[in-house]
C-alpha cells in the first residue's frame, strides 16, 4: 500500500514537471524563435532637401586671338597661364614684307604727288594762255580765229580732268599706304581684353596661312579670378526643383576632386538656359552657376559635383526611408493590422504600373501620387497590447528580465503622412509616430546557435 502511495506521488510529481517545465519550454522556443528586427529611432532635426547634380567649370568668356596676316612667327612675349593686360604684345609675326610692303608705296604715293604738281603746273599755263588769247580777241577780234579760242579752252579743261584723276591716284596711293602700314601693325599679335591665357597654339618659327583662315594663336580668359560658370546638367524632373531654389536664393555647395576635403559655397544660380539635351531619351537642361575664383584654384575643365538646396526644414519629426519600404510577411502582423499590407501591395503595384509601358491616365496619376503620400509603416507590439487584443492578462516570459520580453514578436501598424525626402530621411506631417519611437526598417539575419 505504501508503495502504491509512494509511486503515485512520484508520478504526480514528474507529471507536475513535465507540465510547467514544457509551459515553460513553448515559451522559451517561442521567444528564441522571434524574428529579430532591424530598428531604427525617430528624431526631431533638421532636413534639407537638395538635388544633386554635375557639371564642368568654364570661363565666364574664352577670347580667341587670330592672327590677320601670314608669315612666320618671329617672337613670343607669352606662354600658358601669362596674366595679360590690354594691349600687351602676344607674340610678333615676321614683318619684312609688310614693311617692304610700306616702303613701296611711301615711293608711289610720292610719285602720285609729284604728277599732282606736275598737272597743276600744266593747268596753270593752259589757263595763262586762254586769258592771253581772249585778252587779244577783246583788243581786236582779227587778231586771234575762235578756233585758236576753242583749242585754248579745251587744253584747259582737259588738264583740269588730269588734275582730278592725278589727286584721285594721290587718294588711292594714300589707302594703299595705310593698307600696307595696318598690316605692318597686324604683325604684332596684341591682346583684346585683360586675362589669363588658357592655350597657346602657335611656337616660334610656325608660319602662318592667314588667306585661307584666320589661324588661331591664343585663347584668352578675362575675369577668371572674378568669377567662373559650372555649366551643370540637370534632369528635367528637377529643372522645377531648381527654378524654385534659383527664386529663393537657396545656397549652392559643390565640390572637385582636386580638392576632395573642400566644400566651396559661394555658388548662385545664374541662368536656366532653355535650351535641351536629348541623350538616350534623357533630356537634361543646362544650368550655369556662377562662383568666384580669387584664388585661381578653380581651372577649366574640372568636374564638379554640385548640390542645389532647394529648401531646409527645421525641428520636425523625420523617419528613415527604409522604415518606408519595410513591407512585412502576413505572419508577422498581428491579425488586426493586416489589413494594411493589402494596402501596401496595392500602393506598390500602383507605383510599378506607373513605371510600366501602360500607364494610366496622368490625372488618376497625379491623383496616385497625393495618395502616396499616406504611409503604413511598422512598429513591434509589447506584451501588453497583445494581452489587451486577446483579452488575456500579460503574461511576462518566467526568468527573462530582457527588453525583448517586453515585446509579442509581432508588428503593429502605423499611419502618417509624409512630405519632403532627403536621402535619408523623410518629414513625418502627420500620424500617431512621435519622437523616441523605434520603427522597423528590416529583419536581422538569425543568428548562428
Amino acid at each position: 500500500m505504501k508503495s502504491i502511495i509512494r509511486y503515485t506521488i512520484v508520478l504526480a510529481v514528474v507529471g507536475a514537471l513535465l507540465f510547467f517545465g514544457g509551459q515553460r519550454a513553448q515559451r522559451w522556443f517561442a521567444e528564441r524563435n522571434k524574428p529579430r528586427y532591424r530598428l531604427s529611432r525617430l528624431e526631431t532635426g533638421d532636413l534639407r532637401i537638395s538635388v544633386n547634380a554635375t557639371g564642368e567649370l568654364n570661363p565666364v568668356l574664352k577670347v580667341k586671338v587670330g592672327s590677320f596676316v601670314s608669315g612666320p612667327i618671329e617672337k613670343l612675349h607669352v606662354d600658358f597661364n601669362t596674366e595679360v593686360k590690354v594691349g600687351q604684345l602676344l607674340a610678333e609675326i615676321d614683318p619684312r614684307i609688310y614693311n617692304a610692303a610700306v616702303s613701296r608705296d611711301e615711293a608711289a604715293l610720292k610719285t602720285r604727288l609729284a604728277e599732282v604738281d606736275r598737272v597743276k603746273a600744266e593747268l596753270q599755263r593752259a589757263i595763262n594762255d586762254e586769258k592771253r588769247s581772249l585778252a587779244l580777241k577783246e583788243e581786236n577780234a582779227d587778231f586771234i580765229s575762235q578756233a585758236e579760242l576753242d583749242q585754248y579752252r579745251f587744253a584747259r579743261s582737259a588738264l583740269e580732268a588730269q588734275l582730278q584723276v592725278a589727286e584721285a591716284g594721290v587718294s588711292q596711293a594714300q589707302a594703299n599706304l595705310e593698307n600696307s602700314m595696318a598690316n605692318v601693325g597686324y604683325t604684332r599679335i596684341t591682346s583684346p581684353v585683360d586675362g589669363v591665357v588658357i592655350d597657346r597654339k602657335i611656337d616660334p618659327g610656325q608660319t602662318l596661312a592667314a588667306q585661307f583662315q584666320t589661324p588661331e594663336l591664343f585663347v584668352i580668359a578675362p575675369q577668371m579670378r572674378e568669377k567662373m560658370h559650372i555649366l551643370a546638367a540637370v534632369d528635367e524632373a528637377d529643372i522645377g526643383l531648381i527654378r524654385a531654389a534659383q527664386d529663393a536664393k537657396q545656397p549652392i555647395f559643390f565640390s572637385v576632386d582636386a580638392y576632395p576635403d573642400e566644400v566651396f559655397r559661394d555658388a548662385t544660380i545664374e541662368q536656366i538656359r532653355i535650351s535641351p539635351t536629348v541623350s538616350q531619351n534623357v533630356v537634361t537642361y543646362p544650368v550655369i552657376v556662377a562662383t568666384p575664383n580669387a584664388e585661381l584654384k578653380l581651372l577649366p575643365g574640372m568636374t564638379a559635383s554640385l548640390t542645389f538646396q532647394v529648401s531646409e526644414l527645421k525641428g520636425i519629426l523625420k523617419i528613415p526611408n527604409e522604415a518606408l519600404r519595410f513591407n512585412p510577411e502576413k505572419g508577422q502582423v498581428r491579425e488586426a493590422d493586416q489589413k494594411y499590407l493589402e494596402l501596401f501591395t496595392t500602393q506598390e503595384a500602383r507605383e510599378n504600373s506607373a513605371s510600366s509601358a501602360l500607364t494610366p491616365p496622368v490625372d488618376e496619376n497625379v491623383a496616385a501620387a497625393k495618395a502616396a503620400t499616406k504611409r503604413i509603416v511598422w512598429l513591434r507590439e509589447t506584451v501588453e497590447e497583445a494581452a489587451a487584443a486577446a483579452g488575456t492578462p500579460a503574461v511576462p516570459v518566467a526568468g527573462d528580465a530582457s527588453a525583448e520580453a517586453m515585446y509579442s514578436g509581432r508588428l503593429k501598424a502605423a499611419e502618417i503622412q509624409i512630405g519632403d525626402s532627403d536621402y535619408r530621411f523623410t518629414h513625418v506631417l502627420s500620424g500617431s509616430l512621435k519622437d523616441g519611437d523605434e520603427v522597423v526598417t528590416g529583419i536581422k539575419p538569425p543568428e548562428a546557435p
